[in-house]
């Protein structure tokens, strides 16, 4: 019998495909390239010195030049003009040959990238399994998921280090650290709460991986009463909450601030303003999922008047929160085109801003202040793209590693698939008795190896996949919203102002 069977297959030709379609299909560049963004090209020198009165300099008699090989005139290129100038900014498309030359373009490629090839490895997975579940397999499916996962935090972390790697970067470097210390203390008081209330399913999960991890080291002559104490679970589980709340401050500030941009852009259509704002709050709907006493209970307990039982089932309850998170990241994405221009907007605020303040700027200032907004667009959509996508694959793994189904809607009852769970003792090969005790038996051996992963696979059970995941993923839908609902007081407060 086949190790991996067909989901070996399945890894092996989205690994073919992968090296073949990449390099001429790309969704990165798609959207950035397809979808109808434009961005402003700053005013040329001749353009600054006629709008601004500059007369042209002459060039010096018997100019000598330096040993880099410039004029002792390549200063005069530099000049001032006035800051409340006006000036006609051209537009151009966004195009493929100006994107590739972007900082941070590669990286944003390989995530958006990986990060459609992993989904679709996961519905194909997810569609064989419902057909022919699995038996003492490992899903390849949940290795993919994990590699985006870690792609999109790595990246994520290297944004969030460059604040650290600049000197005039002091403000948001100490933002940073605030935003870790402040959700550190928010994750200390939500470990807390009493699951009655908050349905993280921690204390499931801790349970289940003590005692199965006693037993495990019990097994190998290690007595033990657990690998780790309570507190100390809890501890550098708020430390990783704290971690990742600091990663997720500038992107959500960022979010923010183009949500508000986007808003100010399309105000003579409605529809379009209705969906941005019910694509920001939806974040907030998935972290009252959780909060029992106003989702589960409200919807899968409470018998309203007239009625003869709860609105809702419980797995089908479980399914309707997977998939809104679904149609949450589908959503964002779709959003995304959008908020993208009003981030290159950008460019031209900046010059009405520059109209409203006295005194003179050098025209490299002026031309930098335009060209800074697209050079800087590939770090821009990592720092919208990669928080969902953390979301989503959190999510995605929250389902198939915590035994959950996608067609809850569709079925009376649900069955768990639990995957990571024993499937029962493994069978011994009865010992020959001509055979010598001392006598090395390969079959024996094989066995014996398989009981001890077996063991192994028991210590990460079900209810520690259902709990830690479920918890990373709640806390990853509630530091996103946080963080750009606190950048939209920010933008309030500061226009009124």
């Amino acid at each position: 019998m086949a190790i991996l069977g067909a989901q070996l297959v399945i890894t092996l030709v989205m690994v073919s495909v992968i090296q073949k379609l990449s390099p001429h299909y790309s969704f990165a560049k798609w959207i950035l390239c397809r979808t109808g963004l434009f961005r402003y090209l700053h005013p040329t020198d001749d353009e600054l010195r006629t709008k601004g009165g500059v007369p042209k300099d002459r060039p010096a008699k018997g100019k000598h030049k330096q040993p880099n090989g410039l004029s002792n005139g390549s200063a005069s290129q530099q000049f001032h003009i006035p800051r409340s100038i006006e000036v006609e900014l051209e537009t151009l498309p966004v195009v493929e040959r100006d994107v590739i030359h972007l900082r941070y373009f590669t990286e944003y490629q390989w995530l958006l990238d990986f990060s459609v090839y992993a989904a679709i490895v996961y519905i194909i997975s997810e569609l064989f399994h419902y057909f022919y579940p699995l038996k003492q397999e490992i899903n390849l499916s949940m290795v993919w998921c994990l590699l985006v996962i870690f792609f999109a935090i790595k990246l994520l972390s290297s944004l969030t280090v460059l604040y650290f790697q600049s000197e005039e970067s002091i403000g948001e470097r100490s933002m940073v650290i605030v935003a870790c210390l402040v959700y550190l203390l928010i994750a200390m008081i939500v470990l807390i709460i009493d699951e009655r209330i908050l349905e993280t399913g921690l204390e499931d999960a801790y349970t289940s991986f003590n005692a199965s991890a006693s037993k495990f080291l019990t097994e190998q002559g290690l007595p033990s009463s657990g690998p780790a104490s309570k507190i100390v679970v809890k501890f550098f589980l708020a430390l990783s909450c704290g971690v990742l709340g600091s990663l997720f401050t500038f992107p959500g500030l960022r979010m923010a601030k183009m949500h508000w941009d986007s808003l100010k852009y399309c105000r003579g259509n409605r529809l379009l303003q209705v969906l941005l704002n019910v694509s920001f709050v939806l974040p907030f709907i998935l972290v009252i999922l959780w909060i029992r006493p106003i989702s589960r209970d409200y919807l899968t307990v409470r018998v309203f008047q007239g009625m003869q039982q709860p609105l809702l089932k419980p797995h089908v309850f479980e399914t309707l929160r997977l998939l809104l998170v679904v149609v949450v990241v589908i959503v964002r994405f779709a959003l995304m085109p959008i908020y993208l221009q009003s981030y290159l907007n950008l460019a031209y605020d900046r010059i009405l801003d520059l109209r409203k303040e006295a005194g003179r700027i050098t025209n490299v200032e002026f031309q930098k202040k335009i060209s800074s907004i697209f050079y800087y667009l590939c770090v821009v959509t990592l720092q919208f793209a990669a928080p969902l996508i953390l979301c989503l694959y959190l999510t995605l793994m929250y389902k198939s590693l915590g035994g959950f189904t996608w067609t809850g809607i569709f079925k009376e009852t649900a069955v768990l698939q639990h995957e990571c769970a024993a499937d029962g003792e493994l069978a011994t090969t009865p010992k020959d008795a001509n055979v010598e005790e001392a006598e090395f038996n390969i079959l024996e051996s094989a066995q014996s190896l398989q009981a001890s992963f077996a063991s192994l696979k028991n210590v990460f059970s079900t209810e520690v996949y259902k709990g830690f995941l479920g918890f990373a993923t709640w806390w990853s839908y509630f530091t996103l919203f946080a963080t750009s609902s606190l950048g939209i007081v920010y933008q309030s407060y500061f226009n009124k102002t």
